[in-house]
């Protein structure tokens, strides 16, 4: 049952294949409605499973392809995320709560009402030729996943890649997808540039609970896999083991770095959950249908390193938490990256950026003031993934 005001009861039965069971409110929404149980609807309410939702796809009629941002805790001040909301459909995922800018709901709405830039490589040539542009990482993947699902149907993400190799720009990726590998060619070249480096985020070995978490992202084994792989074609790779959910899977994150550096990882990093706006009564409505028992203690444990709530949104704070869980966590990830040699590398090189002379300048001028961006609806397009 569902009540359109902010939460998604425990008792809805699981949605197979999605991360969520259903919507929450948009908190930008004026209007909302309350859900109402006369009896009838929990007749046989427990033996039928919900229908299963289609994934649409609607064109995002953004103008740019570049998000910049100004936070000090991330390594890098741009972006590129070539899609908005992600199939793969992660119970905890940080950006489901962007959805609502979109006129979206942050629960299934996230996972299956995907908008895509069809024009996101011209976007991207044109804004790299302005004047005054200075060239640093860009990162892929910073919202949604640059390898999910539609991306083997689109393509947008190796359109991406092919400008940054054309302008000599270096990038760096995060994925929980083997779909990288796809591109081995292109990112094997930025490679022995010194332009690219590639992050597989691994949340746990346990497949069960993978599936439970992250529905239709690939399997731990794959991931790991694609580290191999990726390094066998010479492509630096490192693992990012987050989000680190305390009492559910951060006893696991020695074995994930040993995992992922038996298999060629040459960096790693981990973040600890954090749960902003709409996300935290959706995880917690995830932990009560699938672990019951743990709820409350794995819901208590984030407290203690959120100092007393769910989320801390402060700078210097988000991604590593506080208090004593969230140290011993951190002394934990120090000792092990030691032990297993995953001190990263050297920055990307930026001395290779040279706009081509075929390039797009059509648009000159300033790189816009750095601010948050509005509302924009997607304009609908006729398409759907099932």
């Amino acid at each position: 049952m569902q009540d359109h005001t902010g939460s998604v009861e425990a008792t809805q039965a699981v949605r197979r294949g999605r991360g969520v069971s259903g919507n929450v409110g948009n908190r930008f929404e004026r209007t909302s409605s309350q859900a109402f149980d006369d009896g009838w609807d929990s007749i046989g309410a427990e033996t039928l499973a919900p229908p299963a939702v289609a994934t649409t796809l609607a064109r995002d009629a953004s103008r740019s392809a570049i998000a910049w941002n100004q936070s000090p805790d991330l390594g890098f001040d741009r972006a590129v995320n070539p899609y908005r909301g992600c199939e793969h459909g992660c119970v905890y995922c940080y950006a489901r709560p962007s959805h609502a800018y979109l006129g979206y709901s942050p629960g299934l709405d996230f996972e299956t009402r995907l908008t895509f830039k069809p024009e996101v490589a011209r976007l991207l040539e044109r804004e790299l030729c302005r004047p005054g542009y200075v060239p640093r990482t860009i990162q892929l993947g910073s919202n949604t996943d640059p390898y999910q699902p539609v991306e083997r149907t689109l393509s947008l993400t190796r359109s991406v890649l092919e400008v940054l190799e054309r302008f000599g720009h270096p990038v760096s990726i995060v994925t929980k997808s083997a779909g990288v590998l796809r591109d081995a060619d292109i990112l094997s070249r930025l490679a022995r540039r010194g332009l690219v480096r590639v992050w597989l985020s691994v949340t746990t070995l346990d497949p069960d609970l993978a599936r439970r978490m992250e529905p239709r992202a690939a399997t731990p084994a794959r991931r790991l896999a694609a580290i191999a792989g990726l390094g066998e074609a010479g492509i630096p790779a490192g693992v990012l083991a987050a989000p680190m959910i305390p009492g559910l899977n951060d006893a696991e994150l020695e074995r994930i770095l040993e995992a992922a550096a038996a298999r060629g990882a040459c960096d790693a990093s981990y973040v600890l959950l954090r749960l902003p706006l709409e996300l935290r009564q959706m995880f917690e409505t995830w932990l009560h249908q699938h672990y019951p028992q743990r709820a409350r203690h794995v819901l208590n444990l984030v407290r203690e390193t959120r100092a007393g709530a769910l989320n801390d949104s402060r700078f210097g704070h988000r991604f590593r938490g506080q208090g004593v869980y969230a140290d011993m966590l951190a002394q934990r990830f120090r000792r092990v990256a030691a032990r297993l040699g995953l001190h990263g590398r050297a920055p990307l090189d930026t001395s290779q950026f040279r706009p081509p002379p075929d390039a797009t300048h059509r648009e000159g001028g300033r790189r816009p003031e750095l601010r948050r961006p509005g509302v924009r609806r997607a304009q609908p397009a006729q398409m759907a993934l099932f």
